[in-house]
């Protein structure tokens, strides 16, 4: 995870007292929490649901970070990293079918980091499915 600058902390601190990392709560459950409060106000900040998303799936909550993609899928469409972090979600939850589809659209819409995703641990799941090996193989070309 990339270490937040010092901008991003004085926003945190200007949130509100209500937003005090506790020293027995790890920074990873405080962003969950921040950030959380935030997609309350604005439940179709992209930026944030991105952040909120992969948070989640850190956290190994991944139902919650598939609902979240599946959101940033219908704000941006043509979001090709959108369908790729719903394709690793499905995966996660064991989804093989979902999974490939949504890994297809995502190299459909422009996703080209094949190297990447031979070794991303989120698609462990489908990984060994022929369909998996097939896919990267029509579209290496």
């Amino acid at each position: 995870m990339a270490h937040k600058g010092k901008h991003e902390e004085s926003k945190a601190k200007s949130v509100g007292s209500a937003l005090v990392r506790s020293p027995d709560q790890s920074q990873l459950d405080f962003e969950i929490d921040f950030f959380g409060a935030i997609l309350e106000r604005c439940p179709d900040y992209v930026d944030v649901l991105r952040v909120q998303g992969n948070n989640l799936t850190l956290k190994g909550r991944f139902a919650e970070g598939m609902q979240i993609d599946k959101r940033l899928v219908l704000l941006r469409p043509a979001d090709a990293l959108a369908h790729y972090n719903l394709a690793c979600s499905f995966s996660l939850l064991k989804k093989s079918d979902p999974a490939l589809k949504t890994l297809r659209r995502a190299i459909e819409l422009g996703y080209r980091d094949f190297r990447y995703m031979k070794e991303d641990r989120d698609l462990d799941f489908i990984r060994h499915d022929p369909r998996f090996r097939q896919l990267l193989r029509e579209f290496e070309k």
